[in-house]
């Protein structure tokens, strides 16, 4: 951890140091005044300001457990199979999204849903500040679109959840989980894999009693190795859990009220009869539905950061 740490603030020196030196650079050129050199600078700037608030955005990322990985999972809501063809597309939206910031994603659990989409997918991604900048997508996504699935051509309106977790290693977390409060269950795997996976009863399900929260994980090759990755992701859960009782007795203390919209339906994905994405919390909005869709979603995020700030 201590490692991760000095690798991220050097990182950051570097990335200060980097813009710096640019800057000063253009400035320098600035007194020259020739024509070509100016264009040249002029055509810089856009890249300078896109630099200086990746930057901004960096700094931002302070919280606690901003610094962890993340898990996400992604629930459809009522609506059959036009909800579960939406939470696929959220997961393909957050995959895009991992692949073009760098991050490393981890399947643990996916269930296909009857006719098409999914049922619920659970992932880890790894990264610098993984949960910082995922943190403020958690809550409700809507979709509205004309429906592929309906012979008639109507407009359906679709919702799914997306919930996330700092992915904190155990060393770090003081939680003990009893042996009598979690009920494990084992079957056999659904989803792709290798000679073993499909033909044994590797996969396990987790349920801790006292809070009702279930965890599951077949993403493994033996029953051994996803019980220890369940308990690990249960461990995180209640760990997040104890975290907000604390914010929450916290607040009630300061006498603070929470907004009761926040954190429920967050943005909206409109397909038809137009095409716009906007987040409720911060009003940001694009006309782009289908670069959104294809992960290029760091303007939803920092616009929640910055707001949040």
């Amino acid at each position: 951890m201590v490692i991760d740490e000095s690798n991220n603030l050097k990182k950051t020196v570097e990335k200060i140091t980097n813009l710096r030196n640019k800057i000063e650079s253009n400035l320098e050129l600035l007194q020259l005044e020739d024509d070509e050199i100016r264009e040249l600078i002029v055509s810089q700037v856009s890249e300078i300001k896109e630099e200086l608030e990746e930057l901004e955005v960096f700094t931002l990322l302070n919280g606690p457990y901003d610094k962890y990985n993340a898990v996400l999972e992604i629930h459809p809501g009522a609506g059959g199979t036009e909800s579960c063809d939406w939470a696929n597309m959220l997961f393909r939206m957050y995959t895009r999204w991992c692949e073009k910031k760098g991050y490393k994603f981890e399947v643990v659990d996916e269930q296909k849903g009857e006719e098409a989409g999914i049922k619920s997918v659970s992932m880890i991604v790894y990264g610098t500040n993984v949960y910082g900048y995922l943190k403020n997508e958690k809550g409700v996504h809507r979709l509205v679109r004309i429906s592929p699935f309906d012979s008639n051509a109507r407009r359906h309106t679709s919702f799914a959840s997306v919930d996330v977790t700092p992915y904190i290693v155990n060393e770090d977390i003081d939680i003990e989980i009893k042996p009598n409060d979690i009920r494990v269950d084992v079957y056999r795997s659904t989803g792709a894999g290798g000679q073993g996976v499909n033909t044994t009863d590797s996969a396990v399900r987790i349920t801790h009693l006292p809070t009702k929260i279930v965890v599951t994980c077949q993403n493994e090759r033996s029953q051994i190795q996803n019980k220890e990755k369940a308990l690990e992701i249960l461990k995180n859960k209640l760990y997040q859990l104890e975290i907000e009782r604390k914010e929450k007795e916290l607040k009630e203390l300061k006498g603070e009220q929470a907004d009761i919209n926040f954190g429920s339906q967050i943005r909206n994905y409109v397909m038809h009869p137009y095409s716009l994405v906007k987040d409720l919390r911060t009003n940001v909005e694009t006309s782009n539905v289908n670069k959104v869709l294809d992960g290029d979603i760091d303007l939803f995020i920092n616009s929640c950061l910055k707001e949040i700030r």
